[in-house]
């Protein structure tokens, strides 16, 4: 474990029912496992069930499930995972994601097709001319009883021959909890298709 979780890194940790998501930094390290201080109360995580968690190390997001041995208030002491993986060097997890959607600003809309998004933003093609100034409104469907609603800011717009453009950009959250499910969206897209 003492190769993989360091003291003083930042971990989130997703149980079951992804609305008692939390997060928290590692206190301390064994060989059995770590414990975890989380910022919020553990509302939803119960002892011996599990969670997913992820860590930020310099060889990628790594990502393991485990669960709480003991909870004494926000201090958790997590199993050593029997099994880990690295995600991938990038920050947050890419994976396909082809829909018709639509970008508004104001009064204006855009229609656009996404091709890829991540937690931290998305690549998109479209033929209106989207200000790369700007800030963006969207609603990203995830399932038929689920959808993130972000800002998206521009980071880089190519225009291709065929007069359509390539843009790539950042979300901004509204709440914290919306970031939170597009990781875990993104994260299970990933292992779907690694799978396949």
């Amino acid at each position: 474990m003492r190769e993989l979780v360091e003291k003083g890194q930042r971990v989130i940790m997703i149980p079951a029912d992804f609305k008692f998501a939390n997060k928290g930094i590692v206190a301390d390290v064994s060989p059995d496992g770590f414990t975890l201080e989380l910022e919020y109360e553990p509302k939803g995580i119960l002892r011996s069930n599990y969670c997913e968690f992820y860590l930020e190390t310099k060889n990628g997001t790594l990502y393991f499930d485990s669960y709480p041995k003991s909870i004494e208030g926000k201090k958790l002491l997590i199993a050593s995972p029997a099994k880990h993986k690295f995600l991938q060097r990038r920050q947050y997890t890419r994976v396909k994601y082809i829909h018709e959607l639509e970008l508004s600003a104001d009064e204006n809309k855009y229609p656009i097709t996404t091709l890829d998004i991540s937690a931290g933003g998305m690549k998109f093609k479209t033929h209106s001319n989207v200000n790369i100034e700007g800030e963006y409104n969207i609603t990203l469907p995830l399932s038929e009883a689920q959808s993130v609603t972000c800002k998206y800011v521009p980071i880089r717009i190519e225009k291709g021959n065929d007069g359509e453009y390539t843009h790539s950009g950042r979300f901004t959250y509204y709440e914290n909890r919306d970031k939170m499910t597009l990781i875990q969206y993104c994260t299970k897209r990933s292992i779907e298709i690694k799978n396949k």
